[in-house]
């Protein structure tokens, strides 16, 4: 009986810790829907004058209204576009007289990246949003700077770069600048949310280990009886 009694009990418990796990996992899918859908009611609301002073926090994906020249200076980021394949994300400097920042202007070719030559620009309005994610780790290649690659939007890297403020917009209005750049705007496509496939594996491992326990039991029972 002590065998049995022990099975269980290391059954039951391993059982309610996958179910408590997955249980977790469908909290957090919630908090996540519920963060998507924030993101993206701030991602589609009226543009407002760029603050003086933006939180990375509480101003992330604000929607923005900003004024300025464009330099001659520009990054290159290498990316994947669905449906366009490889190409560059373009991020160049804006001359502000409340401080230079970065504009992402948005994707190009591979092929057409080479012929890219930029010159310094008349003032001009870009409507974007202001864009903070984490996109570096400790597996992010570095920037290949002589070459002009370029391996995420490495925010306060690329404005010591460019010798901006570390701010980036990533411009959402149709092209107002003449060349093969062409809008690539914030959205949260690219923000991963995986907890309901997370929530049924812990399930699904809690279901097998019950059937194990089970297995188990029945047949140290049976044992037992014999």
């Amino acid at each position: 009986m002590g065998r049995l009694a022990f099975f269980l009990i290391f059954g039951l418990g391993g059982a309610a810790i996958l179910i408590s796990l997955g249980v977790w996992q469908v909290q957090r899918l919630t908090w996540k829907e519920g963060l998507l859908a924030d993101i993206e009611q701030r991602i589609a609301a009226d543009p407002v004058p760029l603050p003086a002073a933006p939180d990375r926090d509480a101003d992330a994906y604000l929607p923005v209204e900003v004024t300025g020249s464009l330099g001659a200076g520009y990054l290159r980021v290498l990316v994947s576009q669905k449906g366009a394949g490889a190409g560059y994300r373009i991020i160049r400097p804006m001359m502000r007289d409340g401080g230079d920042i970065l504009i992402d202007m948005g994707f190009v070719r591979v092929a057409d990246a080479d012929a890219l030559k930029f010159e310094e620009g008349p003032p001009l309005t870009i409507v974007g949003n202001l864009q903070w994610p984490q996109e570096t780790d400790s597996y992010t290649p570095e920037a290949d700077v002589a070459g002009n690659i370029w391996f995420a939007r490495d925010v306060d890297a690329m404005a010591r770069t460019l010798g901006t403020e570390p701010v980036l917009v990533v411009r959402r209005d149709p092209p107002s600048v003449p060349g093969p750049v062409t809008p690539f705007p914030v959205d949260t496509a690219a923000i991963p949310n995986d907890h309901l496939q997370y929530a049924v594996t812990w399930f699904s491992l809690a279901a097998i280990w019950s059937v194990m326990t089970f297995f188990f039991l029945r047949r140290g029972t049976a044992a037992n009886k014999s």
